[in-house]
Parts: C-alpha cells; structure tokens; sequence
C-alpha cells in the first residue's frame, strides 16, 4: 500500500511539474481535469448517478477552463465576492461539523449538490488568483495545508488522547490540530527570520500583519483546513463509503485529496491583496 502510494504521489507530482514547465494553459487544464474528478466524486457523494455525475463534472470543468483560454475574467470585486462568500459558506459548514460531531446532521442532496458547485467553482479561481502572483507564492499557500496535514497525522499518532468529532472520523484528535498548528506557525516563523525577503505567502503574511496578527490567521487557515477533512468525512459517512473514490491507487479519489485544501484556498485568496 504505501509503495502505491509513494508511486502514485510521484506521477502526480511529474504531471504537475510538466503543467507548470509547459506554462499557464496547460497547469490550467490540469487544474481543470483535477477539478472536474473532484466535481464527479462529490456529485456521486450526494447520491447522482455516474452519468448525471460525469456529465455535471465535465460542464463545470469545461466551463471554468475555457473561460481561462478564451481571456475572460470577471472583476477584481467579483472575484473578491466569490471568495468572500465562499469563505462565509466554509464558515457555515465549521458550525454544521461542529454540530455533527454531537449530533446526526444530514445533508440534503440538493444542498451538497449546490455547494460542490459553488465551493469547486470559488476554489478554481482562488487557485488562479493565487498563481497570478507566482508559482512560488501559489505553492506557499498549499504548502500550509500541506504541513498542517502531515503535522497532524504524526503528533495524533504520537500524542493524540481527545478524539476530535469522533462520530465523524474517529482518528482525528485535539492534539492533532495542536501538533498541526505548531508546525505551521513555527515554520513560517523559521522562513520569515531566515528568509525575509522571499515571495512566501506565510512571510508575507507575518511582515505585512506583525506576528501577532499573523499567526492567528496562520492558526485560522489550520482551523479551515480542518473544517474542509471532517465536511468530506461527514459527506462520505453520510454515502456510506470509505473513500471518494478510486481515481488514485493507495491515496482513494481526488477530492480526498484536495478537501483540506477546498476552505483554505478562497480565504488565502482572500487575504493575499493586503500582503503584496
């Protein structure tokens, strides 16, 4: 299992890689098919059948990229309305975890439906709004997400005593969150005293809010991130399966990748004009 998964990390990361050394169309239509797989294995989460699920997935991905090819591009404020009310949604769906995790909590079809569209959607143009200001920056930002994840499988594996929503994914733990947020705000730390003048999303944060300020939206971004793992916990739980999918040998669907990701991405997004 865990040589599948290295295998398949590795062949993800040489698809990127080569999306990013072709230029901006082809990392768009990457982001686009990695968009659209998650669209389809959401849909399928809210009960859609395959066909109804593939047909939405590849319009909404079709969509979204060949408005990026043809050059359009709604305006700042729009843009800035998308990610804000994505961002109140994500906020939203903290409280409905948070209700889950003491309660049974369904989510209709209509409704999850809704919010696979709207949520996959602002996370496609935070994704664009992030890579305008570099690959570097854009990378920084997931790279949060990233370490908060890794962070928090290992300090709860070691550590982890309080169940975190056990009715929702019983492996997660208080500490974990802890263990996760003191990796990413030491780190970004660490990289602000030694590398200040670097395009980081976290340094500029820090220089641009104080560390006061700035480790507590580092601590926010976490807190999100989290939100994102327990909602796609809760989704999967309420469709009574394991994984989203099987699109990725060893690590399940894309969207069991890319959940963390979903919440943090509209309100990185969000925050980044005030640091430039």
């Amino acid at each position: 299992m865990l040589a599948q998964r290295v295998a398949t990390a590795l062949a993800l990361l040489a698809i990127l890689a080569a999306a990013v050394w072709a230029g901006g169309a082809a990392l768009a239509e990457v982001i686009a098919i990695l968009l659209g797989a998650a669209t389809y294995e959401w849909l399928r989460l809210a009960g859609h059948s395959q066909r109804a699920s593939a047909a939405m997935a590849v319009a909404l991905a079709a969509a979204l990229l060949l408005a990026e090819l043809a050059g359009w591009q709604p305006s700042a404020g729009a843009v800035t309305l998308i990610l804000g009310g994505a961002t109140a949604l994500w906020l939203v769906l903290a409280v409905l975890v948070l209700s889950a995790a003491q309660r049974t909590v369904h989510i209709y079809p209509a409704a999850s439906t809704g919010l696979a569209v709207v949520l996959l959607a602002a996370a496609w143009f935070a994704l664009l709004s992030l890579l305008s200001h570099g690959l570097p920056w854009l990378v920084s930002a997931l790279a949060l997400v990233w370490l908060a994840d890794i962070a928090a499988y290992f300090s709860g594996r070691a550590v982890g005593r309080r169940k975190l929503a056990p009715a929702i994914s019983p492996g997660k733990t208080w500490e974990g969150v802890a263990g996760a947020m003191i990796a990413v705000v030491g780190l970004a730390l660490l990289l602000a005293a030694l590398l200040p003048t670097q395009p980081l999303f976290s340094t500029r944060l820090l220089q641009a809010l104080g560390v006061p300020l700035g480790v507590l939206v580092l601590m926010l971004l976490v807190a999100m991130s989290v939100v994102g793992d327990l909602f796609e916990s809760l989704l999967k739980r309420q469709a009574g399966v394991k994984d989203s999918g099987r699109l990725l040998p060893g690590h399940g669907g894309v969207l069991d990748r890319i959940d963390a990701l979903l919440p943090v991405l509209p309100l990185a997004a969000l925050v980044q004009p005030g640091l430039r």
